[in-house]
């Protein structure tokens, strides 16, 4: 069953996409929820038409979230955070933190967007996470985890 979705679903596709799924998905779970609706041929035609005119408005989203990349990909971040004195974190560090800092140094990114490579942060060291800026831009951002 082909549906056009609403949202952006992870590991589904973005928002405007058409995409199949088995039926009883789209049925059950993505049209009840007002994650998707079901691609019929009117749908589709209102989804191009508005596709068109928003393209022109795309290019300029993806050229400013190819800015924050780059000006992302330049900073550092630390995040201070208590530890024993063998370098153990109290705790862990987490996408929270991470959205804490990169607010503090004026960027205003959603943690949900942020992702960690180590799931756990329970040391203290250099590290890297990667920020969905755009479904074509991500960015990559170091940080350093340090004891307060």
């Amino acid at each position: 069953m082909e549906i056009i979705l609403k949202e952006n679903i992870e590991k589904l596709g973005a928002k405007d996409e058409i995409v199949s799924v088995k039926p009883g998905y789209a049925r059950n779970f993505l049209i009840p929820r007002g994650y998707a609706t079901a691609a019929t041929e009117s749908a589709k035609k209102i989804l191009s038409e508005n596709l068109k005119q928003r393209s022109h408005k795309e290019t300029k989203i993806l050229a400013h979230a190819q800015e924050i990349a780059a000006k992302l990909g330049a900073l550092e971040l630390k995040i201070g955070t208590k530890a024993s004195e063998t370098g153990k974190i109290f705790g862990s560090v987490n996408t929270i933190q991470i959205s804490e800092s990169l607010n503090a140094a004026g960027f205003t990114i959603d943690r949900k967007s942020i992702s960690i490579s180590d799931e756990h942060i329970k040391t203290l060291g250099a590290y890297e996470a990667k920020i969905k800026l755009h479904k074509e831009v991500t960015a990559v951002v170091k940080f350093e985890v340090v004891a307060e």
